[in-house]
């Protein structure tokens, strides 16, 4: 059978069971709409939490961007998992103990504040419009190549199947089909990579497979890549090009950017006890660790089977799965000297190959020739990947309107059933403005979602933080914090991303910096203005105090003190 009829058939499946699990599933209150009625067990939680957070930028995105930049794609592994260390440590059990619905819930109470849960809910929609765009682009990328349809077309699909089951189910929806989501993206994301990694390493295991010898060769695959980069002038593989500043820079932002994501701290609220935020957080890490350590094999992989099938080879001999690229516009071939030939080289003003680092996952198992199943098999990981982090993140928008605006300060007296119908129609919106996003992406989709970390480090985390561990922490503080550093953040993105504001280029980026490292200089003036403005402002009242203090300590320990 050929792939389309396999990706069909696939994805028909796959769906089909997501959209089965929602029906199932579905939210009868709101405490089941906004926390799967805090009742989900811990490792299926953890494996829920790794979906979420597993979105199209960890599916497509990350692989597609090592396999161009080396050892310079480094820092979203580097970031991302060592987020998640500080998230399970220093956040996920004290959330969890506060026992609110939403991160702008706690910051309003925290701060015994409307006007700061009011720049929260601000900050969590932007940053959840901006990551979600990201995942709508992996949306239309798969259906583009796979269902040859347009990219926008792909969006659209993408929206209604989302919207489906993120309004019908809820959280309490989501939960349990992005349990089934992490069980396809993971197999889907392993099958290709063991394939490939025998047939070039003779070695099953891609992350050895990756350090090991190319079978019939007598020379490690990663010096390999590095003598085809550097024969075709570009930077070495394994050599980085990035500042130590930017790479730290980067690393930091995207850390504690995940430490401040609304839609992954939210995952920590649906299970019964603390103990368990902690067991669901360590689980989440070991399942998202599977796909993690093996993205940077697939990202070599990929590299080199790319090199070797298109550089200096006749465009007439290409196989199918070139031309299927090119219809969509992500591998464009222009023959600058009409010689027939595919002349893909570093210098811009002699190469004549543009290939979109966001297709390397999808088109690896083409590229390497692999079975019709298996390349679909792709497909439908990438959409699960990229669906189930948009349906957290829908959910984010939706509970952020519903029950932070609406209910806690425009109508504190609307019914249960009232607040569940406001949230299902701000999911409509939300689902309407992503779609918007996702045909008009302001970068790549790692690139994107990178973005959306340094909003939320810039913002939330500090709030977050100072709200758990230090009493002193005042409104007046927290409010200053958060708007000077998502403002900060904002001006930065949209001068150097969006040439806003006089524009830039890289030579004019402050200090080396990068707008996806920007996020820990705007977390840093957030955490100065916090800690300046709470010195010189009242003290916060003796029972918000009181509970930090009770946040913080296990229940139990002053009864084990008495003894």
């Amino acid at each position: 059978m050929s792939v389309q009829i396999w990706t069909y058939i696939i994805v028909i499946i796959t769906f089909t069971l997501y959209i089965g699990i929602a029906i199932w599933a579905r939210a009868g209150s709101t405490k089941e709409f906004y926390v799967a009625g805090g009742g989900v067990s811990p490792l299926a939680n953890g494996l829920a939490t790794a979906a979420d957070w597993m979105s199209a930028a960890s599916f497509l995105g990350m692989a597609g961007l090592i396999s161009f930049k080396g050892y310079d794609g480094s820092v979203y592994l580097m970031g991302w998992t060592g987020g998640y260390v500080l998230l399970a440590l220093l956040l996920a059990p004290y959330l969890r103990k506060f026992g609110k619905f939403t991160v702008p819930d706690f910051i309003g109470d925290r701060y015994y504040s409307n006007v700061a849960r009011t720049v929260a809910v601000f900050c969590a929609l932007l940053i959840s419009f901006t990551y979600v765009a990201g995942q709508m682009r992996g949306v239309g990328l798969v259906f583009s190549r796979f269902l040859e349809v347009d990219i926008n077309t792909g969006v659209i699909i993408g929206m209604i199947i989302v919207l489906f089951y993120a309004v019908l189910g809820g959280m309490k929806g989501i939960t349990y089909t992005q349990v089934a989501q992490y069980c396809v993206l993971i197999f889907a994301f392993m099958v290709p990579a063991i394939f490939i990694s025998i047939q070039m390493t003779g070695n099953p295991i891609p992350q050895l497979g990756m350090g090991g010898s190319v079978v019939g060769e007598n020379v490690y695959l990663l010096d390999k890549l590095d003598g085809l980069s550097t024969e075709l002038g570009f930077a070495e593989y394994t050599n980085g090009s990035k500042s130590i500043i930017d790479i730290f820079f980067i690393t930091a932002a995207l850390m504690v950017g995940t430490a401040g994501l609304p839609h992954v701290i939210v995952r920590f609220f649906t299970v019964p006890k603390v103990k368990d935020a902690r067991k669901s957080a360590g689980y989440a890490l070991l399942f998202i660790a599977i796909l993690y350590t093996t993205a940077p094999a697939i990202s070599v992989f990929a590299r080199v089977n790319l090199i070797e099938t298109v550089s200096n080879k006749e465009y007439s001999s290409m196989p199918e799965w070139f031309s299927k690229w090119e219809k969509t516009g992500l591998i464009v071939f222009d023959d600058k000297n009409n010689d027939g030939t595919i002349q893909y080289v570093a210098d811009k003003a002699n190469n004549e190959l543009t290939v979109d680092a966001d297709i390397m996952v999808l088109a690896n198992p083409e590229i390497a020739n692999l079975p019709n199943w298996v390349i679909a098999l792709v497909a439908a990981g990438g959409l699960a990947a990229a669906l189930s982090t948009a349906a957290g993140l829908l959910l984010v928008i939706s509970t952020s309107v519903s029950h932070d605006l609406i209910k806690k300060q425009l109508k504190p007296d609307i019914s249960d059933k009232g607040e569940l119908i406001a949230a299902r129609l701000s999911a409509v919106v939300a689902v309407v403005i992503a779609g918007y996003f996702g045909i008009n992406p302001p970068d790549l989709v790692a690139a994107t979602v990178a973005l959306a970390f340094g909003l939320a480090a810039a913002s939330f985390f500090p709030a977050i933080i100072l709200g758990v561990f230090y009493k002193r922490m005042n409104k007046e503080g927290a409010i200053a914090g958060m708007v000077v550093g998502i403002l900060f953040m904002l001006f930065y993105m949209m001068k150097f991303k969006f040439d806003w504001f006089g524009g830039g280029t890289k030579e004019d980026w402050w200090f080396g910096i990068s707008p996806e490292g920007f996020g820990t200089v705007a977390m840093l003036a957030n955490f100065a203005v916090s800690l300046l403005i709470s010195q010189f402002t009242p003290e916060p009242p003796q029972e918000v105090q009181d509970i930090v203090e009770n946040i913080r300590i296990p229940s139990g320990v002053g009864e084990a003190q008495d003894h």
